[in-house]
Protein backbone atom coordinates (compact mmCIF):
# COMPACT_ATOMS: atom_id res chain seq x y z
CA UNK A 1 0.00 0.00 0.00
CA UNK A 2 0.86 3.22 -0.53
CA UNK A 3 2.77 5.35 2.17
CA UNK A 4 1.77 8.62 0.92
CA UNK A 5 -1.61 7.67 -0.47
CA UNK A 6 -2.88 6.10 3.56
CA UNK A 7 -2.16 8.92 5.63
CA UNK A 8 -5.32 10.93 6.26
CA UNK A 9 -5.46 14.94 5.18
CA UNK A 10 -6.70 16.93 8.28
CA UNK A 11 -8.99 19.45 7.57
CA UNK A 12 -8.58 23.33 8.89
CA UNK A 13 -11.09 25.46 10.33
CA UNK A 14 -13.17 27.23 7.88
CA UNK A 15 -12.57 24.81 4.74
CA UNK A 16 -15.05 23.05 3.23
CA UNK A 17 -15.68 20.10 1.41
CA UNK A 18 -17.57 18.39 -1.11
CA UNK A 19 -17.71 14.88 -2.27
CA UNK A 20 -19.61 14.00 -5.52
CA UNK A 21 -19.31 10.72 -7.39
CA UNK A 22 -15.87 11.91 -9.08
CA UNK A 23 -15.54 15.05 -8.13
CA UNK A 24 -13.90 17.04 -4.90
CA UNK A 25 -14.68 20.36 -4.55
CA UNK A 26 -13.08 22.09 -1.92
CA UNK A 27 -13.81 25.82 -0.25
CA UNK A 28 -11.53 28.11 2.05
CA UNK A 29 -10.94 31.54 2.94
CA UNK A 30 -8.67 31.92 -0.30
CA UNK A 31 -10.28 30.52 -2.92
CA UNK A 32 -12.13 27.55 -4.21
CA UNK A 33 -10.59 24.52 -6.01
CA UNK A 34 -12.18 21.24 -7.45
CA UNK A 35 -10.53 17.88 -9.01
CA UNK A 36 -11.84 15.12 -11.03
CA UNK A 37 -11.16 11.79 -9.47
CA UNK A 38 -10.41 8.48 -11.38
CA UNK A 39 -12.91 5.53 -10.99
CA UNK A 40 -10.28 3.90 -9.31
CA UNK A 41 -10.45 5.94 -6.63
CA UNK A 42 -12.51 6.45 -3.26
CA UNK A 43 -12.43 9.81 -1.28
CA UNK A 44 -14.24 9.57 2.01
CA UNK A 45 -14.68 12.32 5.04
CA UNK A 46 -14.09 10.81 8.76
CA UNK A 47 -13.90 12.64 11.59
CA UNK A 48 -13.26 15.76 10.14
CA UNK A 49 -10.43 14.01 8.14
CA UNK A 50 -10.33 13.15 4.47
CA UNK A 51 -9.62 9.86 3.61
CA UNK A 52 -8.12 8.55 0.04
CA UNK A 53 -8.76 4.94 -0.65
CA UNK A 54 -8.12 2.71 -4.01
CA UNK A 55 -10.74 0.66 -4.94
CA UNK A 56 -8.64 -2.43 -6.13
CA UNK A 57 -5.20 -3.68 -6.21
CA UNK A 58 -4.71 -2.91 -10.42
CA UNK A 59 -1.23 -0.84 -11.64
CA UNK A 60 -3.38 2.11 -11.91
CA UNK A 61 -5.40 2.27 -9.07
CA UNK A 62 -1.71 2.23 -7.03
CA UNK A 63 -0.35 4.38 -9.42
CA UNK A 64 -3.36 6.86 -8.73
CA UNK A 65 -3.01 6.36 -4.88
CA UNK A 66 -0.31 8.52 -3.68
CA UNK A 67 -0.76 11.02 -6.75
CA UNK A 68 -4.39 12.21 -5.80
CA UNK A 69 -3.95 12.03 -2.25
CA UNK A 70 -1.76 14.63 -2.89
CA UNK A 71 -3.18 16.64 -4.74
CA UNK A 72 -5.78 16.89 -2.35
CA UNK A 73 -3.82 18.04 0.72
CA UNK A 74 -2.17 20.61 -2.20
CA UNK A 75 -6.17 22.05 -2.59
CA UNK A 76 -6.58 21.74 1.31
CA UNK A 77 -3.42 23.80 1.91
CA UNK A 78 -3.30 26.18 -0.95
CA UNK A 79 -7.02 27.06 -0.17
CA UNK A 80 -6.45 27.54 3.59
CA UNK A 81 -3.01 29.36 3.16
CA UNK A 82 -1.64 29.83 -0.19
CA UNK A 83 1.63 29.15 -1.85
CA UNK A 84 4.24 31.28 -2.92
CA UNK A 85 7.21 30.97 -5.35
CA UNK A 86 10.04 33.43 -5.21
CA UNK A 87 12.07 34.51 -8.09
CA UNK A 88 15.22 37.07 -8.08
CA UNK A 89 16.90 38.80 -11.32
CA UNK A 90 20.52 38.58 -10.88
CA UNK A 91 22.62 40.84 -13.37
CA UNK A 92 23.11 44.65 -13.78
CA UNK A 93 20.18 46.45 -14.83
CA UNK A 94 18.02 43.99 -14.63
CA UNK A 95 14.69 44.96 -12.97
CA UNK A 96 11.01 44.13 -12.48
CA UNK A 97 8.29 46.53 -12.17
CA UNK A 98 4.15 45.90 -11.71
CA UNK A 99 1.69 47.85 -14.00
CA UNK A 100 -1.22 46.75 -12.24
CA UNK A 101 -1.48 43.25 -12.41
CA UNK A 102 1.18 42.96 -14.98
CA UNK A 103 4.86 42.17 -14.26
CA UNK A 104 6.82 44.72 -16.74
CA UNK A 105 10.65 43.26 -16.86
CA UNK A 106 13.61 44.94 -18.15
CA UNK A 107 15.67 42.52 -18.91
CA UNK A 108 18.83 42.19 -21.67
CA UNK A 109 16.51 42.49 -24.51
CA UNK A 110 15.70 45.60 -26.17
CA UNK A 111 11.81 45.59 -25.24
CA UNK A 112 10.45 45.35 -22.05
CA UNK A 113 9.03 41.45 -20.80
CA UNK A 114 5.35 41.77 -19.75
CA UNK A 115 3.42 39.07 -17.74
CA UNK A 116 -0.45 39.11 -17.58
CA UNK A 117 -1.13 36.52 -14.73
CA UNK A 118 -4.38 34.49 -14.76
CA UNK A 119 -6.77 35.75 -12.77
CA UNK A 120 -6.12 33.29 -9.53
CA UNK A 121 -2.46 34.52 -9.41
CA UNK A 122 -0.82 37.57 -7.98
CA UNK A 123 2.56 39.07 -8.64
CA UNK A 124 4.44 41.06 -5.76
CA UNK A 125 7.60 42.80 -5.62
CA UNK A 126 10.04 42.85 -3.21
CA UNK A 127 12.38 45.58 -4.06
CA UNK A 128 13.48 45.80 -8.20
CA UNK A 129 14.98 42.36 -8.56
CA UNK A 130 12.72 40.03 -5.97
CA UNK A 131 9.34 38.52 -7.75
CA UNK A 132 6.91 36.37 -5.79
CA UNK A 133 4.39 34.56 -7.74
CA UNK A 134 1.42 33.64 -5.61
CA UNK A 135 -2.00 31.85 -5.57
CA UNK A 136 -4.08 29.24 -4.35
CA UNK A 137 -2.81 26.27 -7.10
CA UNK A 138 0.46 25.02 -6.71
CA UNK A 139 0.71 23.68 -10.04
CA UNK A 140 -0.51 26.77 -11.28
CA UNK A 141 2.28 28.75 -9.52
CA UNK A 142 5.00 26.91 -10.20
CA UNK A 143 3.86 26.95 -14.06
CA UNK A 144 3.74 30.89 -14.38
CA UNK A 145 7.10 30.89 -11.98
CA UNK A 146 8.59 27.91 -14.68
CA UNK A 147 7.55 30.71 -17.73
CA UNK A 148 8.87 33.98 -16.00
CA UNK A 149 11.96 32.37 -15.56
CA UNK A 150 11.98 30.89 -18.96
CA UNK A 151 12.35 34.15 -20.08
CA UNK A 152 16.00 35.31 -19.20
CA UNK A 153 16.94 32.04 -17.64
CA UNK A 154 20.59 32.06 -15.75
CA UNK A 155 23.37 32.24 -17.89
CA UNK A 156 26.07 29.04 -17.16
CA UNK A 157 28.94 31.32 -16.85
CA UNK A 158 28.24 33.82 -15.13
CA UNK A 159 25.02 33.13 -13.18
CA UNK A 160 22.75 36.41 -14.48
CA UNK A 161 19.27 35.85 -15.80
CA UNK A 162 15.83 34.77 -13.28
CA UNK A 163 16.85 32.11 -10.96
CA UNK A 164 14.66 30.94 -8.25
CA UNK A 165 15.18 31.68 -4.69
CA UNK A 166 18.02 29.40 -2.82
CA UNK A 167 18.41 27.73 -6.15
CA UNK A 168 22.37 26.52 -6.58
CA UNK A 169 23.74 27.21 -9.90
CA UNK A 170 27.02 25.20 -10.89
CA UNK A 171 29.16 27.84 -12.92
CA UNK A 172 31.61 26.48 -15.26
CA UNK A 173 35.15 27.75 -15.49
CA UNK A 174 35.61 30.41 -18.16
CA UNK A 175 38.22 30.12 -20.45
CA UNK A 176 41.44 29.25 -18.98
CA UNK A 177 43.29 31.15 -21.31
CA UNK A 178 46.16 30.12 -24.03
CA UNK A 179 49.68 28.35 -23.35
CA UNK A 180 52.90 30.48 -24.29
Amino acid sequence: MSRIGKKPIAIPKGVNVELDTNLIKIKGPLGELSQNLPPEIDVKIVDNKIEVERKSDSKRARAFHGLFRTLIANMVTGVSEGFKKGLELVGTGYRAQLQGNKLVMQLRHSHPVEFVPPQEIKFELEGNNKIWVKGISKELVGQIAANVRKSLPPDSYKGKGIRYIGEVLHLKPGKAGTKK
